[in-house]
Parts: C-alpha cells; structure tokens; sequence
C-alpha cells in the first residue's frame, strides 16, 4: 500500500526529492515551505518547491512558524504516514515529530555523524575532505543525531564548489529517499544508530567568514575559495599605495607545485614577505605568496562587475610585485 507523505523543504536541495516523490506510487498529501519572502523593488523570490508543488496540484503550506497549535493541528488533519524533510529552514518540536504515524525523516548532506548542522557542503570542501556523501535519518530532538535509515557516499571532486557540490548530492538523495520510503511501507527498513562520540559539526557562517586568510598555506586557502561559493562569497582586498582598497571575489585559484615554484623567478626580498604579498605579476598571471606555499589567482570579480579571468583584468588594472592582498586598515588609521 502506498504511503501518505507530507514533503518539507524550502531550498533547491530538496526539488529532485520532491519531484521523485511526486513521480512516485506514494501519496503526496503536501508540501511546508517557508513562507514567501520579498527582496529588493518588492519583487518576491522564487520558490521552485512552491512552483513545483502548485504545477502538479498538491496543496501548499506556508506558516511563519511551524510548531505553533494552529499549524500542528493543520498538518495533523492531514493524517501523514511519514514526513519526509530536506532543507526545510525550521526547527521541528517533539509534538510535530509524534504526528506522522511511521515517523520523520531528514535528507542531510554529509556522511553523519560528520558535519550535523546547517553548513555540511562547505565544511566538507573548506576542510579538503576527499569524499561526503548523502544520509536519511529519522529525525529526532537532538540536531541531526537520529539513526541513519539509508547512505549513499561519493568523493569530491578537485574543482567542485560548495553550489556545484550540492546540485550533485540533491541528484543522489532523491532515489536514497525513495528506496527508503519503500522500505517504510514494506516493513523491512533497518536503522542504524550514529556514533555519538565521532559527531563533529557545521554551523551557519556570516558573510564576513568569506574573507580570505593568506595567512594559512596555499591548499587550504584553495579549498576555502571553493567552499565560500556560491555564500558567503570568497573574498579579499588589493591594497596599492596611494589607492583605496579594492574588494575581490576570489573565484578560482591554482595551488603551485613546488617544481612550478622553484621555476619562478622572484625577487628575494617577496619570498619572506607577508602573506598575502603579490611575488609575480605580468599581462597574464598573478601569484601570491601565503602562510605556506604560493597561490595564482585564475578568476575574480570586481565589486558591482563581473566575473572574469585574471588576464581581463589585468588589462584594465595594474597589480605590481610587492601589492597586497588583505584586510584594509581600520579607519582613522
């Protein structure tokens, strides 16, 4: 007998679910999306659950919170057998996890107990894991701590970003969640406990955590200018005598080997500089010296312009050996 699921999710991670979901034998009874929200001009943001749900007739829940009485009395008429969560955006009190007969279940984005919380993508890829994966959990009170009901594991490949890495994990969860929710109504679904002591975690980060550290080595500074894109955004200041500071988007970035560093010819006095230190640049190229190792700057994007490669840029702006990379100083200073 097919089951009577209730979809909950606001982000794009959660669409190839929802449209698995909908392609599915099971009973869509819904989707709990966040609430409509209005940007710059009034103009609203699309919401391509809602838009998806809407297209295929299936009624749509929006409530500014959801664990108030009216919204748990709302979603209990709706007599769910599961209720199956992915990037929802709302904490789920206990009373709402008692409603659905055979329980709630969270597509995650990380191989737990690695990286609970909010931000396991860009921890995954600012941290240089080589691999992550997707896991279906039955949710329960304690931040992503329930036991993993499915997991599926991939590696990371050497270029992805943050964006580029969870479109991917969105594609894999989908068939994981369905398999699971097959499992569900035949009754042969086996959890497994997480190992608590092994749970590391991956908060929400502010926009000024894009700022890039030249203090730390060349690979890890890589791996954070994949990891911060496409939020909050990789970013640094050009610092020229005489010229105010200008902010960057670091967008892609080449660690040198160090046969390719031994072939350079750089100026003694930049080899012990600060981190941060532009130790070549021409026409075409730009390297910088970091806490460990040197770094060539391949795309970047001025502010209030686009993208572009370094080459492009180059053509417009004048960056000189002994430039600077870094935070601007205080003002007044």
């Amino acid at each position: 007998m097919a089951l009577k699921v209730v979809m909950m999710g606001t982000g794009t991670f959660a669409l190839p679910a929802f449209q698995a979901l909908i392609d599915s034998k099971h009973d869509v009874l819904g989707l709990y999306t966040q609430p409509d929200r209005t940007g710059r001009g009034h103009h609203r943001h699309k919401n391509p659950m809602k838009e998806l749900a809407l297209e295929h007739e299936i009624p749509v829940f929006q409530p500014a919170k959801i664990n108030t009485p009216d919204s748990l009395e709302e979603l209990g008429q709706l007599k769910a057998d599961v209720l199956l969560v992915a990037a929802y955006g709302q904490i789920l009190s206990q009373k709402l996890l008692d409603l659905p007969r055979l329980g709630a279940f969270n597509l995650h984005a990380s191989l737990l107990p690695a990286y609970r919380g909010a931000a396991p993508i860009l921890y995954a890829i600012r941290n240089g894991e080589t691999k992550t994966g997707v896991s279906l959990f039955r949710i329960e009170r304690t931040l992503d701590s329930g036991p993993v009901a499915a997991m599926v594991e991939t590696p990371i490949a050497p270029k992805e970003t943050t964006g580029i890495l969870q479109d991917r994990l969105a594609d894999l969860a989908a068939p994981l969640a369905m398999n699971v929710l097959d499992q569900i109504e035949q009754g042969t679904l086996v959890e497994t406990p997480q190992d608590h002591s092994a749970a590391t975690f991956a908060p929400t980060l502010d926009k000024q955590e894009g700022a890039i550290d030249w203090g730390q080595s060349a690979a890890q500074i890589a791996c954070h200018v994949r990891a911060m894109q496409p939020w909050p955004s990789p970013f640094s200041f050009l610092l020229q005598p005489g010229q105010a500071p200008l902010r960057l988007l670091i967008l892609d970035v080449e660690k040198l080997s160090l046969e390719i560093q031994d072939s350079l010819e750089i100026e003694p006095q930049l080899l012990s500089a600060t981190p941060g230190t532009v130790v070549i640049s021409d026409t075409k190229r730009v390297v910088i010296r970091t806490g460990e190792g040197l770094l060539e700057l391949h795309q970047i994007q001025p502010q209030g312009k686009r993208a572009m490669e370094i080459s492009q840029f180059l053509c417009g702006k004048q960056i000189r050996p002994g430039d600077v990379f870094g935070n601007p100083p205080p003002e007044g200073d």
